[in-house]
């Protein structure tokens, strides 16, 4: 006969169950939580990788606005730079023209009056080519007095002069001219230099 109090079978095998049950449902928790940790790393992980995608996407888009930009500006320049030069190689065909007009009234005889409507003529061609010619940016170089500049003269000869300060441009010629700021042709000058000393070689 059993003793009262004994537990029956039935009531260890709840006891059992009681004290199992806590110990999986922490299991359980401990589970569910190492899979939310590992569901943040990946979302974490994900958005890291999203905004290196959108930082990478910025960064083109400034790059093509940038080139964009830069593209336009070049074509800015090339457009004025043909705008301002499309009349070099004419202009420079010009410049013989006004050179032998030039010739010709430096050897014309103003005191002939014979001819002096034939030079008043020329003179007036002269001025409306030259004011032609300026309005399109042609500028004529005479440089007398000047000090010799190499980017814009080209020395012919030098020739020393007590009336004239070493380096400086004596004569011209013939006169240079520049288009919109660029060398068409330069002056061709006789420079000059200061005189050499004389020395006494005698005893």
């Amino acid at each position: 006969m059993s003793d009262k109090n004994t537990p029956s079978d039935q009531e260890v095998v709840e006891q059992t169950i009681e004290q199992v049950e806590p110990a999986a449902e922490v299991e359980v928790e401990e589970g569910q939580l190492l899979s939310a940790e590992e569901r943040i790393a990946e979302l974490e992980a994900a958005l890291a990788a999203s905004n290196a995608k959108v930082e990478e996407q910025q960064e083109s888009v400034l790059r093509a606005m940038a080139e964009a930009d830069n593209a336009r500006r070049r074509a800015a320049q090339d457009s004025e730079k043909a705008r301002k030069f499309a009349l070099e190689k004419f202009a420079g065909d010009m410049l013989s023209v006004i050179d032998n007009l030039e010739r010709g009234l430096q050897l014309a005889d103003a005191e002939n009056d014979a001819i002096k409507p034939m030079i008043e003529g020329v003179e007036l061609t002269m001025k409306g080519l030259m004011d032609a010619v300026a309005k399109h940016g042609v500028v004529q170089l005479d440089p007398v007095g000047q000090t010799f500049n190499p980017e814009q003269h080209q020395a012919m000869s030098m020739q020393e002069s007590p009336d004239h300060a070493p380096n400086t441009v004596m004569l011209v010629m013939q006169k240079g001219y520049e288009l919109n700021g660029r060398l068409l042709r330069p002056a061709m000058v006789m420079v000059a230099k200061a005189p050499a000393s004389g020395i006494d070689t005698e005893a």
